[in-house]
């Protein structure tokens, strides 16, 4: 076995979900069942708390290390690789129920769409599950039936 970057192996299973991104990839723009690739990212809010030091002509910037704390967000983005379209919403957390919101938001941004292929990685919210915590069972049946998910190999994001 080979060893890998995170300290893992590249196995049948790492194969199997890397054989089926690499075949997500490779299929043509079809409106009908876009591509997303979808990720989140925290993000932390700070400021600087002392004025930054005056250039002169010629001279290296400077920059201090200190920093104030303004709390942090989290960053939800899905992008659709053959048009470039975008889709993004920043939350104050990164549960269930913002996964569930922003599926949402992705979903509604493609009404006619017949399935949506959305690509992501193995985190634990990443699944229709969260749709049936945070919506009625006929929303959240709805909701799933609007996506073909495929998942990341582990530690292949």
């Amino acid at each position: 076995m080979v060893k890998t970057w995170c300290i893992g192996v590249i196995n049948s299973h790492f194969l199997a979900r890397m054989e089926d991104v690499l075949k997500l990839y490779r299929l043509p723009y079809d409106p009908d069942y876009p591509v997303y690739s979808m990720d989140e990212r925290p993000c932390f809010l700070i400021g600087d708390t002392i004025k930054g030091f005056d250039l002169k002509p010629e001279q290296v910037r400077k920059q201090h290390y200190e920093y104030e704390k303004f709390g942090c967000c989290t960053l939800f983005a899905a992008i659709e690789p053959l048009t470039g379209k975008r889709i993004g919403k920043v939350y104050d957390q990164r549960r269930k129920i913002e996964y569930a919101q922003f599926m949402k938001m992705v979903a509604d941004a493609n009404p006619d769409a017949i399935k949506i292929r959305m690509l992501q990685d193995n985190l634990n919210t990443h699944n229709v599950s969260s749709f049936y915590e945070y919506f009625d069972a006929e929303t959240a049946s709805k909701l799933a039936d609007r996506f073909e998910f495929h998942y990341t190999p582990k530690c292949g994001s």
